[in-house]
């Protein structure tokens, strides 16, 4: 049974940063496309990074683009994503999620590329 178990979210000011980590288990991590997709409320999901299963690639939509970085281990089955210069707009549920095809630049961001997902983190940015 695949699981993927969140942490690092809370509650952080206009400008502040907060590392989110997924711990992955039961599955073969390092076959597996990554990513962290976010829900804030009344919107749809939206992947907001992703990595390829060997770590070598990774994509970001421009609204995060040169704030957030996806990182990933694979001898501990953890990945991790650095969000600095955080504002209100990145107020959303982060989830942690898993893709057993490979992800490229053209497919990263639909959501039907995922196949397994965690409970999500609340992320909080006041101003």
């Amino acid at each position: 049974q695949v699981q993927l178990v969140e942490s690092g979210g809370g509650m952080v000011q206009t400008g502040g940063s907060l590392r989110l980590s997924c711990a992955a288990s039961g599955l073969t991590f390092s076959t597996y496309s990554m990513g962290w997709v976010r829900q804030a409320p009344g919107k749809e999901r939206e992947v907001v990074a992703a990595v390829s299963s060997n770590g070598g690639w990774t994509y970001y939509p421009n609204s995060v683009k040169g704030r957030f970085a996806l990182s990933r281990d694979n001898a501990k089955n953890t990945v991790n994503l650095q969000m600095n210069s955080l504002n209100p707009e990145d107020t959303a549920v982060y989830y942690c999620a898993a893709a057993g095809r490979p992800l490229y630049s053209f497919n990263y961001h639909l959501l039907g590329r995922y196949d397994n997902w965690g409970q999500g983190t609340q992320v909080t940015v006041s101003s």
